[in-house]
């Protein structure tokens, strides 16, 4: 069984375990044989045979939750992808042994033939969420949905609105609902462990190299193209806020900005790439050179070629030709660094959400005060304290597996549970249950852009 990057690096000893792990494959690129108590899901109902899924993108989390279909054969098999990228196409169907005729170059083809398979996993870009949902149910199949559901609040509505006429299943990929560490905080929460619970404060910490690649760089870089930060990155977050609550939000106030990855902060020598012989590319903690090529960091987006030889003559290339070896102080990137939200919810409980671009770690922070105890956690083991015996417990909570505390491949098999069963209510983040969350980020956005406390509810 695969531990966290965290606990392996705090068995090896840091300088160790960072030269061990600079050779680790992206984590779309292996799969886990199985996850210790996977199977002891109650009410599991073994399927008569596996469900079938179209795979719609074949990127990182398409192949996260595609590898599902791997140790599980029983269960799930994938049956057919769109993929424009054609490397990225050949690889996932070799690996799930897909017929050519069930191979597309976009989604809009798949939609072009009969339905052939129970249900569609939309894995695509954040701005292609919306057309492929509406055709999937259109076209009558369940769906796994990846967040954020939509970047348009209208178009959220309208594929909430199409999911209840048409009676399918649709989950939404808010997979921290699955981690055990998540489960476990909300039954604190719920048993009265602490109290009454009062207020929480969350942190998301993206990590500094994390955020250059993904939100500076990457796919993201343009909130106006893909989807602003907040959604794209922490809907998760704000989920998670709303499900530990389990009270309605009232209102919510945002502020953040862009402060660093600007050309204003350039500093002295740069150049337009990091390969153009920049004077401060050897001290940057953000050179793509250090990054991509010498570090071996977050090279999926690349798809390399298999031989190991070829991989380094290939990165560089990469960093000549895309925006991945752009200076970060030089990108028409517009996404803010670091944003700060506050919510009150029914009853007066209120939350503060954090997050931070410039961080050295990864890994949510959460602190839950209630009127009978507090709870520290940093995702992997939480510490409550009870102030009427003043004992503090800490609970461990790290199950590996995965990036998101072993949410993921939970979030797949009861998906496939509630196809199998029909039955929406074996899943905790249904359409229904994640709407709201997604309506919280919008209103923040509009509090963000207008100065004012937002109203749920209002226009």
């Amino acid at each position: 069984m695969p531990i966290s990057r965290r606990k392996l690096l705090q068995t090896l000893g840091a300088a160790t375990g960072v030269a061990m792990l600079s050779g680790f494959s992206e984590e779309s690129e292996h799969y886990f044989e199985k996850i210790p108590a996977l199977d002891k899901c109650p009410g599991f109902v073994k399927p008569d045979r596996p469900v079938t899924v179209i795979t719609l993108g074949a990127g990182n989390r398409g192949n996260v939750y595609g590898n599902f279909a791997l140790s599980y054969p029983e269960e799930m098999d994938i049956v057919g992808v769109a993929e424009p990228i054609v490397i990225r196409n050949e690889r996932y169907s070799k690996k799930h042994n897909i017929p050519d005729a069930h191979r597309f170059d976009t989604w809009e083809r798949v939609f072009e033939r009969p339905k052939f398979a129970d249900a569609v996993m939309i894995t695509t870009p954040d701005n292609l969420h919306y057309g492929p949902c509406m055709a999937a149910l259109k076209a009558g199949y369940d769906i796994l949905l990846e967040k954020p559901i939509s970047p348009s609040e209208q178009e959220c509505k309208n594929i909430l609105a199409l999911a209840k006429e048409t009676g399918r299943i649709v989950a939404v990929c808010h997979v921290l609902r699955y981690a055990p560490y998540f489960i476990k905080l909300r039954e604190m929460v719920q048993s009265g462990a602490i109290g009454e619970l009062i207020s929480i404060q969350h942190l998301e910490p993206i990590e500094h190299v994390h955020m250059s690649h993904s939100y500076v760089r990457g796919n993201w870089h343009d909130r106006n193209v893909t989807t602003p930060i907040l959604l794209a990155k922490s809907c998760h977050d704000l989920d998670i806020l709303r499900w530990i609550v389990d009270k309605p939000c009232k209102q919510v106030v945002a502020m953040g900005s862009l402060k660093w990855f600007k050309e204003e902060n350039a500093p002295a020598g740069s150049t337009a790439r990091c390969t153009d012989g920049c004077a401060a590319e050897s001290t940057c903690p953000y050179s793509a050179l250090k990054i991509y090529y010498r570090n071996r960091q977050r090279t999926g987006v690349f798809d390399l070629p298999e031989e190991p030889e070829k991989q380094g003559e290939a990165i560089l290339e990469k960093l000549r030709t895309t925006n991945y070896g752009r200076c970060v102080y030089k990108m028409d990137n517009n996404q803010e660094d670091h944003y700060v939200m506050a919510v009150q919810f029914e009853g007066g409980v209120t939350a503060t959400f954090s997050m931070e671009a410039f961080t050295s770690y990864e890994g949510r922070r959460t602190r839950l005060m209630g009127s009978m105890g507090d709870i520290v956690g940093d995702m992997e083991t939480f510490t409550l304290t009870d102030f009427r015996t003043g004992k503090s417990t800490v609970y461990d909570s790290a199950v590996g597996g995965d990036m998101h505390g072993g949410g993921d491949w939970r979030l797949v098999r009861d998906w496939l549970q509630a196809i199998v069963q029909q039955d929406a209510s074996l899943l905790t983040s249904t359409i229904d249950a994640s709407i709201e969350s997604h309506l919280m980020g919008f209103k923040a956005e509009k509090s963000r852009a207008t100065n004012r406390i937002e109203q749920m509810g209002g226009s």
